[in-house]
């Protein structure tokens, strides 16, 4: 017995003093420390007085006659440059994710990709990577300084930036699509596009829509901030009332942004369950048929509604003045200026990038966690049901206003809350970190909180059987079926703070941003293209980083969503 009891494994250690544990520990004290992280700063009585007359600022919101019938204008724009920036990324992402398949798709559909196949298979993978790893506030910083102020701008970037990400996430839904009916039609002598358009397409439909959808809705509040470099958009009222210290008008823009990313999100779930009720890629009725002509042309006159509105016109921009000047632009670019100085500066200015990531994106996790526990109806019943109709609808209060500041914190971009966090907190990466912890927060409480009501009702049910209370419930049956989710969110909203990081230099919140705005605002275009790469190679790795981690996690999902 003695022996056997000396051959026993010791216990297992808790996870927070095993070596995942103490790394995740050590990278949270680290970023703290670079990102000057200082609880005085934050809770001290200097700024307690600001947050105070900053909040006292918003009440009542301004509605003067003027401001409300001037609401419209940058709005519609803020729509319009969300809608055609889409378009746009569409365009581009459908042809770079067919190329980006792996061959065995195109095998299932009876093609034979040889080695052209797999060189144009490398060089889309690649243009993909790029295009979503620079954030498309920096595309517009680009722009701007490419085709002018204005729209057309804003409508690039969001077109650039969000191909790469549409693209990349079509191929993945592609290729995870049951590929049986290709294969089949394949087999009858239908040829490879034939073949994924009628076999494949049809079963990945509602999730390729739903997911163009979900980045509309990104999209809306993408634009929103692009004002802020002179992109067009509700950005720029945004701004003035920002640095007018003007917080009724900022409270009356904050509300009507807030109803019009509410109301696409609403126009884009109606849409969403629509398409999910119909598999089939086209109408199987005249009348069906009808309706997608109908709802085609709509769109078709929606998109030239919004060109008109923004005054973009495509002979204009790709005329051979317009192309001329992009190609002057890029060329001010090459080389990349590569001297010591700079160099020395540039690893600094990446770690601080990293720290402000990883330290938003902890404080989201945390924030974003307690909104979702307040949020969640749990599963396999409610697990409050004890006490009264008035406890009942205390809770479900609570829930509602749980989600509410989970709207209200993802609706205002991270860039808006940095401005916000700038006049309390100072200059400075800690109010970068912070912006990005409110922003993520809401953003993550809302995962983790579809994580949470979606876990397998079976365990719940057997612990509350045997006598368990709410916290038991949530420690021991909720919370590890749900952890390989919670976790792999966490890891793909750092892919995403990391892109947001390095913009928020824009505001003076540091890192590589700062450093990349200084460099165009004196138009130094050689330094600017070597701080692009730097921001480029970063988000590289960080993602690369995060990949290996989520494969190591049991039943993670795919990331389609953010």
């Amino acid at each position: 017995m003695i022996a056997a009891a000396r051959a026993a494994p010791p216990p297992p250690r808790p996870w927070l003093l095993s070596w995942p544990g103490l790394a995740l520990a050590a990278a949270l004290a680290l970023s703290w420390r670079l990102s000057g992280g200082s609880l005085t700063l934050l809770l001290g009585p200097d700024a307690r007085r600001a947050f105070a007359d900053f909040a006292r600022g918003f009440w009542p919101p301004a509605h003067g006659a003027e401001l409300v019938s001037g609401l419209w204008r940058p709005l519609l724009e803020t729509a319009a440059i969300a809608g055609l920036g889409m378009a746009l990324a569409l365009a581009l992402a459908v042809p770079l994710s067919l190329l980006a398949l792996d061959p065995a798709v195109w095998v299932a559909c009876g093609a034979r990709p040889g080695p052209a196949w797999r060189a144009a298979r490398r060089t889309s993978r690649l243009a993909l990577a790029v295009l979503r790893s620079v954030p498309e506030l920096l595309w517009a910083l680009l722009f701007v300084r490419a085709v002018g102020l204005g729209p057309t701008a804003g409508v690039l970037a969001i077109g650039l930036g969000y191909a790469g990400v549409v693209g990349k996430v079509y191929a993945e839904i592609l290729e995870s699509t049951p590929r049986a009916s290709a294969a089949a039609l394949a087999g009858a002598g239908a040829g490879p596009l034939p073949a994924l358009a009628l076999g494949l397409a049809p079963a990945a439909r509602p999730v390729l829509l739903s997911y163009a959808l979900y980045r509309l809705d990104c999209a809306m509040r993408a634009s929103a901030v692009l004002g802020l470099v002179g992109a067009g958009g509700v950005g720029q009222q945004l701004e003035l009332s920002l640095r007018m210290l003007a917080y009724d008008e900022l409270a009356t823009w904050v509300l009507a942004l807030f109803a019009l990313v509410f109301a696409v999100d609403l126009l884009s779930r109606l849409l969403r369950r629509r398409l999910a009720a119909r598999g089939a890629l086209f109408a199987g009725s005249p009348a069906g048929l009808a309706r997608d002509l109908a709802g085609a042309a709509l769109l078709g006159g929606l998109l030239a509604g919004a060109a008109r509105l923004l005054e973009l016109r495509a002979d204009l921009l790709f005329s051979r003045r317009a192309l001329s000047q992009m190609g002057r632009f890029l060329a001010s670019l090459v080389p990349p200026e590569l001297s010591a100085r700079l160099l020395r500066e540039l690893l600094p200015a990446a770690a601080e990038t990293l720290a402000i990531s990883v330290l938003g994106t902890a404080l989201a996790a945390l924030l974003g966690f307690a909104l979702a526990a307040l949020a969640t109806r749990p599963p396999a019943g409610r697990l409050d049901e004890a006490g009264g109709l008035p406890g009942r609808a205390g809770r479900e209060a609570v829930r509602l206003a749980a989600r509410a500041v989970q709207n209200l914190f993802r609706t205002l971009p991270e860039l808006l809350w940095a401005l916000a966090l700038v006049f309390a907190v100072g200059l400075g990466p800690f109010a970068g970190a912070l912006a990005l912890g409110l922003h993520t927060a809401g953003v993550l409480g809302r995962l983790y909180a579809e994580a949470l009501e979606e876990v397998p009702a079976g365990p719940v049910a057997a612990l509350r059987a045997a006598g368990a209370g709410t916290v038991g419930l949530g420690l021991f049956a909720v919370l590890p079926q749900a952890w390989p989710q919670l976790v792999a969110y966490t890891l793909y909203r750092w892919e995403v703070n990391v892109r947001a990081a390095a913009i928020l230099g824009v505001v003076g919140a540091g890192g590589l941003g700062q450093r990349l705005h200084v460099a165009l605002s004196v138009f130094d275009h050689h330094r600017a293209l070597t701080l692009v790469l730097a921001i480029l190679g970063l988000v590289l790795a960080v993602d690369a980083l995060s990949a290996a981690l989520r494969r190591r996690l049991p039943g993670a999902p795919r990331p389609f969503g953010e």
